[in-house]
């Protein structure tokens, strides 16, 4: 905090990590919808990457605006979890809607990354 008590002001680097980790939320959550309308044995590995990845990705974003102390560190575990949900995607190359959410979770992992070894 500042001596006027406010928080200092977001980092365009923090921006665009912010911006990537609720864009790929978004597209996590849209491939949910698309996966369960499809169903099928095969999909449930896929449903539970794009669940992790929904959820550690709106924290993250989360975290980064609140200034937490362990955002730097919820990155690096962001990163992780986005890279398994673009794996997890990739195994369905015919499904457009799966490859729109590989790219914009591959987008996240590598600002997350970056953030994470960024002094936060």
């Amino acid at each position: 905090m500042t001596q006027s008590g406010m928080m200092p002001a977001l980092t365009r680097q923090m921006q665009e990590c912010i911006e990537a980790c609720m864009s790929c939320h978004n597209m996590c959550e849209e491939t949910m919808s698309s996966c369960m309308q499809q169903g099928g044995q095969a999909q449930m590995q896929v449903m539970r990457a794009l669940m992790d990845c929904s959820e550690t990705t709106r924290m993250c974003a989360d975290m980064m605006m609140r200034r937490s102390p362990m955002a730097g560190e919820m990155c690096a575990m962001c990163a992780r979890v986005c890279d398994m949900c673009a794996e997890a995607c990739m195994s369905m190359p015919d499904d457009q809607q799966m490859m729109r959410c590989a790219e914009a979770c591959r987008r996240c992992a590598d600002t997350c990354r970056a953030m994470a070894g960024a002094a936060m």
